[in-house]
């Protein structure tokens, strides 16, 4: 297992220095350095020379992948892309544009992002199985087919219809908890509550579907035939076999949403007014921060091939045929 992990790791180096290319390449697409300038200069009429110090003070000064001035190694090296890139594979995550510390910035936004993202991953992964196994149980009924159809009609509703009208509802109307906003320590609890509540329910219809169909193709296998002709009763059938062999589609699932967990979610946070890493990437696109929107994406990009390699770890554990060398 040991080699098999140090040969993922290695693997992922040249996937997180296309991530690093991808990401460079869309955002001076999109703007120059001397864009760049301009916005962080604030101010309308901006004098060449004062372009050219921002840019200078920021290493923006170099070109962008391809240094022709230079030679040998430097032609790569010298660059704006290997200078910004480099320090990133030692999480040497440097100063925002601004003069921010991003790492700094980073450890006091997680918290926020993990005070609302481990609850909704916990709460929610509960909350749809035990639903999908509850749809099971009763299939080919009415329950179940009207349990499949409020499944289509809420996963075809907008997360924003969720945000609006959970802030309307449980904010505005009952006053139950604060519309947005965030505070420290066990007082952040208030804050955090309609944030978590809006993700799980937004997350019942697409999930529970899903995981529906999942323990639908599992039900009626040999193993599951046999556990019955035992005298084993329904909900051990679905809790103590099918639920285990439903996990390995489950958790191959679950990888996505890990990334989430510290970079945060952009909509909930924003619209939430929490002060993670979600709305930290939100407010760096606005402002064309490049040094956040680069630091940003490679740390998701890094979690995710991380949620892989911990995810085929976990097969071993839920299904013994599965072993890696």
């Amino acid at each position: 297992m040991i080699a098999y992990i140090i040969r993922r790791l290695l693997y992922a180096i040249p996937i997180l220095i296309g991530v690093n290319l991808i990401t460079f390449t869309l955002f001076f697409f999109v703007n120059s350095p001397d864009d760049m300038a301009r916005i962080h200069l604030g101010v309308k009429r901006v004098t060449p020379e004062a372009i050219a110090g921002w840019k200078q003070d920021h290493g923006y000064n170099k070109p962008l992948l391809y240094n022709t001035a230079a030679t040998g190694t430097a032609k790569l090296t010298d660059t704006i892309f290997f200078t910004h890139s480099v320090k990133l594979f030692v999480f040497d995550f440097g100063n925002s544009d601004d003069g921010r510390d991003i790492g700094y910035d980073i450890r006091q936004r997680m918290w926020p992002s993990l005070a609302i993202a481990v609850p909704i991953f916990i709460v929610g992964i509960l909350s749809y199985i035990s639903f999908s196994l509850l749809l099971v149980f009763f299939r080919a009924t009415y329950l179940d087919t009207a349990g499949v159809v409020l499944c289509v009609v809420m996963m075809s509703i907008s997360l924003l219809f969720y945000v609006i009208g959970g802030q309307h509802l449980v904010s505005m109307m009952l006053r139950l908890t604060p519309i947005s906003g965030y505070d420290t320590g066990f007082h952040a609890v208030k804050f955090v509550i309609l944030p978590v509540i809006v993700g799980v329910v937004s997350g019942v219809g697409s999930s529970t579907r899903l995981y529906r169909t999942f323990s639908l193709e599992e039900i009626n296998k040999d193993y599951v035939r046999t556990a019955r002709a035992k005298g084993l009763s329904e909900l051990r059938v679905l809790f103590r076999h099918v639920l285990k062999n439903v996990m390995i589609p489950i958790l191959t699932g679950v990888v996505v949403i890990i990334p989430q967990l510290f970079t945060g979610n952009l909509i909930l946070e924003s619209f939430f007014g929490i002060p993670g890493l979600g709305s930290y990437t939100i407010d760096a696109i606005n402002s064309q921060d490049f040094a956040i929107v680069h630091v940003m994406v490679f740390l998701g990009s890094v979690l995710y091939i991380v949620g892989l390699i911990l995810t085929d770890i976990a097969y071993t554990f839920v299904d013994p045929r599965v072993r890696l060398s």
